[in-house]
């Protein structure tokens, strides 16, 4: 059996940038271990597998998968998906509906930028973990929280470019992940997202952070079109609109390889 793969830089119009996806288009589901098997052996921040479903117009039963465990919510990689579906599948469709454990979510194409359509989780401010000034390597302004992550906020970007976290003490705070962010030198915010437990350290963009960080920067900044920049060291740009109960997460992406699984 051949499964075919796309590897897909997505949230970067500059090839070897932004966060790199996998993308397997399956007729019928593989078994759970054998989707970890492959995400595992592809090594890359999220390997998303897709089934179409229903007649014309259908959508796509959509899941993710780091190299250790299934995720709830994955941005890059359904912004990949969506790439693979309007550039190889069907070109000729503009709009994209993925049912995932999230719920729905729909990709739009706009020229060549693709649009998410996502939750937004509003952050609450909490009490600081234990141990988490000490695993970043600096104390937040501010800890808040959806109930995924943890939104940690600094006062400048200098502050996030000098986080040196440790990442095995890191791994011992009860999160999904850490949302770094801060005031932008140049753009309107700007981010890092560590995920440690999920076995990712540091991601190079995060899309599923910004169901976060779009919502405290529209109330913070009192706007609600915004431009960000992950600071990783691949680095990514996300345009962000704020839309009520939900976030418009808008990117570019690049194709880098396409090919075969065996099994």
């Amino acid at each position: 059996m051949r499964v075919p793969l796309y590897q897909i830089d997505a949230f970067t119009d500059t090839r070897f940038g932004g966060n790199p996806a996998a993308v397997c288009p399956l007729d019928d589901w593989l078994s759970d271990e054998t989707m970890q098997q492959i995400a595992a052996e592809n090594n890359l921040p999220e390997t998303a597998f897709f089934v179409a479903e229903g007649a014309a117009g259908h959508s796509y039963a959509l899941r993710w998968f780091t190299p250790t465990t299934e995720v709830n919510l994955c941005g890059h990689a359904t912004l990949a998906s969506a790439y693979v579906i309007f550039n190889h599948l069907e070109p000729g469709r503009a709009k994209v509906q993925f049912r995932t454990q999230s719920g729905e979510l729909v990709v739009t194409r706009d020229g060549d930028r693709l649009v998410l359509d996502f939750p937004a989780w509003r952050p609450s401010k909490i009490e600081a973990p234990d141990g988490l000034a000490d695993a970043l390597g600096a104390v937040p302004d501010e800890i808040l929280s959806p109930g995924r992550d943890l939104l940690a906020v600094f006062s400048d970007e200098k502050s996030l470019l000098d986080l040196t976290p440790d990442f095995r003490r890191l791994e011992q705070v009860d999160t999904f992940g850490v949302i770094a962010t801060a005031p932008g030198d140049t753009d309107d915010f700007v981010t890092r997202f560590f995920a440690p437990r999920m076995g990712i350290d540091e991601d190079p963009v995060t899309g599923s952070a910004y169901c976060t960080a779009i919502p405290y920067w529209s109330e913070r900044l009192g706007k609600t079109e915004m431009v960000a920049r992950q600071i990783s060291r691949r680095g990514g740009t996300i345009y962000c609109r704020a839309n009520g109960e939900r976030v418009d997460i808008g990117g570019n992406a690049v194709e880098v390889l396409i090919g075969q699984i065996s099994l």
